[in-house]
């Protein structure tokens, strides 16, 4: 990263993936081009998971390149009349695999149905679509975490919910 004061401490890097809605998921896609898709994940310890369709686009990509980035944004307010956003966002490197074992696939939609639907017991829809729903797992290699130098400012100056 070129503009170390904006980098953010690891534990509020790892809070931004933590609890982010979606990423995009970043592959090596057809024809040198990148593919980009947003995604629903859930972190776990040094993995992460995503659901997917058993076939497609980034399960053919990853079948050729395992590398793989994602890219969560925290907050992007654009403010105009300063011709920018305040900005706090992660980017996430790893490899992506597809889990074949049925007990980690099945703990890793419990995880994303605790994350995503809270409160509901995901038993039966975990039932219904279990034997064609993928699940890949990324292994977490790097991260780093960024925000806007206006937010850097206001937390040296005591302002943290700038």
């Amino acid at each position: 990263m070129r503009r170390f004061r904006q980098l953010l401490p690891e534990e509020e890097t790892k809070a931004i993936v933590e609890c982010g809605k979606y990423a995009v998921w970043a592959v090596d896609g057809d024809d040198g081009y990148p593919y980009a898709v947003p995604v629903n994940y859930v972190l776990d310890g040094a993995s992460i998971y995503i659901h997917s369709a058993a076939q497609g686009h980034k399960i053919d990509a990853i079948g050729r390149n395992p590398k793989c980035s994602l890219c969560i944004v925290d907050r992007d307010d654009v403010v105009p009349e300063e011709f920018t956003s305040y900005f706090r966002s992660a980017i996430v490197f790893g490899q992506a695999r597809i889990v074949a074992d049925d007990a980690e696939r099945r703990e890793a939609l419990i995880k994303l149905c605790r994350k995503y639907c809270p409160g509901i017991d995901p038993d039966d829809e975990i039932a219904r679509f279990f034997k064609v729903v993928c699940i890949v797992r990324i292994d977490i290699e790097a991260m780093s975490g960024k925000e806007a130098i206006e937010l850097v400012r206001a937390r040296d100056a005591g302002n943290p919910h700038a």
